[in-house]
């Protein structure tokens, strides 16, 4: 991958609704050889897909809450368990497994405080095997990119 592959990938994380046309100007190329450079970026899965970025109010899910796990024990069986309840959980964004006091933080977008409660009392909690659950509610948002930074 070379700086203009790292710019095409910029380009269609700011707009992926870019043409060709567009993008091969703004990447200084002529049409065909960035076309040749999306889709093989694209064969390669560096791009995965394309997407349309939805406003989380106006969809009707105005809460985000982010939600630290603790693991009772950390064997195989419990990990494997836990992730493939967080996979068919809708409202659950993001799941990031991590280091220091919890073991997980999810990011989760819901429509009301009674449907978070909801959702912890019959989906979360049914997960087998978590110790403890605590839960940050963000009143804003200060920034939110699509766009990652070029890597040195």
């Amino acid at each position: 991958m070379d700086a203009v592959d790292l710019q095409i990938i910029r380009e269609l994380q700011a707009d992926g609704r870019l043409s060709n046309q567009d993008l091969a100007d703004r990447v200084r190329l002529s049409p065909s050889p960035c076309l040749r450079r999306v889709r093989r970026l694209e064969e390669a899965g560096l791009i995965r897909g394309y997407t349309a970025m939805v406003d989380q109010v106006g969809f009707g899910l105005p809460i985000t809450v982010f939600v630290r796990i603790r693991l009772e024990r950390h064997t195989g069986e419990a990990v494997r368990l836990f992730e493939e309840h967080v996979a068919v959980i809708e409202h659950i964004q993001d799941c990031y497994l991590m280091a220091g006091s919890s073991d997980y933080l999810l990011r989760v977008v819901i429509e009301s405080l009674q449907a978070y409660e909801a959702l912890v009392r019959d989906r979360i909690h049914a997960i087998p095997g978590i110790a403890s659950i605590e839960s940050s509610f963000a009143y804003g948002s200060v920034k939110q990119s699509r766009v990652y930074p070029r890597p040195k």
